[in-house]
């Protein structure tokens, strides 16, 4: 059985499209995601509804839960458009219809699974945070302090937006890095490839993948997004700011 694991979307509804048919090539069986579904890029309202279509098993991601907070408070979004910190978060809030705004508040912070035998936990950040990182340097020391003494076969991550898998205390921890907003210098998009078979021992490998970055920037430029520079996503790099 093969399984996907996507995080960190941000938005990108032509990088998640690319993502999909690459898992078809794959002949994936089962996707997750590991949150950030949205914020940032243009396509709030297409990036839920595929995922909803699809039926993707996903999780909050820490702009998810910063733009549920602003959903809640409804009053005062527009205003927020000229604060340069949370201008791009509201615009996002703005555009969800109200079938996107349940989605997103029903996502659960983590899921645990088991599937062939294998338990797996999927978080955004780590178990201390949705806002915690996982770098490929953790330590068996490092690990541990974030584990909060559950046990786990695989524990999935994103956040970080760098991808690597590394074994760690007997536990295979797997970074998927970033559908949507890679920042490793390789603006293609990642995701993690999980292979379960009887026949075969565990495999686990990065899958990076090409979209057509032309229809993103375009809807960048068109929608009015905020906060952002299309520089980012052309060169797979963080672009500082003025």
């Amino acid at each position: 059985m093969k399984i996907a694991f996507f995080s960190d979307i941000h938005s990108n509804f032509p990088a998640l499209c690319g993502a999909f048919a690459s898992a078809e090539r794959h002949k994936v069986s089962k996707i997750f995601c590991a949150g950030d579904v949205v914020g940032i890029g243009p396509h709030p309202i297409e990036v839920v509804r595929l995922l909803k279509e699809r039926n993707v098993q996903t999780i909050r991601g820490n702009l998810d839960r910063k733009i549920v907070n602003l959903i809640k408070k409804e009053k005062g979004l527009k205003k927020l458009l000229k604060n340069k910190k949370k201008a791009s978060l509201a615009w996002t809030a703005l555009q969800m219809g109200e079938e996107e705004k349940s989605w997103l508040l029903n996502l659960p912070p983590e899921i645990n699974i088991q599937i062939e035998g294998v338990s797996f936990l999927i978080v955004h950040g780590s178990l201390l945070s949705d806002a915690d990182y996982i770098y490929p340097s953790i330590t068996s020391i490092g690990l541990s302090s974030k584990m909060k003494d559950k046990k786990t076969d695989v524990l999935v991550c994103g956040h970080s937006h760098i991808p690597f898998i590394k074994v760690v205390n007997n536990i295979r921890v797997i970074n998927c890095g970033s559908v949507g907003k890679p920042i490793d210098g390789d603006p293609r998009g990642s995701y993690i490839l999980v292979d379960i078979s009887k026949s075969i021992p565990f495999h686990s490998e990065i899958i990076r993948f090409n979209y057509n970055t032309d229809n993103l920037v375009r809807d960048l430029e068109e929608r009015k997004v905020p906060g952002i520079s299309s520089d980012e996503f052309k060169l797979g790099v963080k672009v500082k700011g003025d």
